[in-house]
């Protein structure tokens, strides 16, 4: 079993002078959920080598069991570290997809060419593909084969807009990512403000937020 995760290679929130990029929590917990179901991982993000972490997702009150494992582990750090160039990423060697959220994906991964094929490829031949919190935002250009927005007709969730206005960034982020998949066609569902909540709809798995993320893995790994 081969999973690919998709992280960003994006660090500028905006025009804020802060840092963004990837939430550890939400990269962290679904690692260890593929690996210890005995998966082969590959990391990449369109820049490849080391993707940005939001420095909010490395705060004390941020941190996990998952966040703790992976601080403990030489090993993940490294291949972390190292993460593959995406262009370079070959779409049908891999059994499944993730992408973790933070900012970051608003920015790059939601207008990534090669994210975009990647995508709608592993969508076309029908397998496993998820994204939590903020990664939704990958969704934003990426087609069916009818030419329709991909997420068009489909059960789906991510960050809501009461979540973004709590953490302050509604007038910064370059769209909301519910406002997105609603005006893409999705049946957007939601649970409460910083609740675990999965939407699965066909082999499409979607996390409201960082407390999804482990779920939103355990999910995607029923469907490998």
């Amino acid at each position: 079993m081969k999973i690919l995760m998709v992280l960003t290679s994006h660090d500028q929130l905006g025009d804020t002078g802060k840092k963004t990029g990837f939430w550890l929590e939400e990269f962290a917990a679904p690692y260890y959920v593929f690996k210890d179901a005995g998966a082969d991982i590959t990391l990449a993000s369109p820049k490849g080598g080391q993707p940005p972490l939001d420095p909010g997702s490395d705060t004390e009150d941020a941190q996990t069991p998952a966040t703790d494992r992976f601080k403990a582990d030489d090993d993940a750090q490294k291949v972390l570290a190292n993460t593959h160039v995406l262009s370079t990423i070959d779409a049908s060697e891999y059994d499944a997809v993730f992408y973790p959220g933070g900012h970051g994906p608003l920015w790059d991964l939601s207008q990534d060419a090669d994210s975009i094929k990647l995508i709608e490829t592993v969508v076309a031949s029908d397998r496993p593909l998820g994204a939590v919190c903020h990664a939704p935002a990958v969704f934003q250009n990426t087609k069916g084969a009818d030419g329709k927005p991909l997420v068009s007709g489909r059960k789906v969730t991510g960050f809501t807009n009461t979540e973004e206005e709590a953490v302050g960034l509604t007038d910064v982020v370059p769209f909301l990512v519910e406002d997105m998949l609603k005006a893409n066609g999705g049946h957007y569902e939601k649970a409460d403000d910083w609740a675990s909540f999965v939407v699965t709809d066909g082999k499409l798995v979607t996390g409201q937020n960082p407390a999804s993320s482990e779920e939103a893995a355990k999910e995607l790994l029923k469907l490998v």
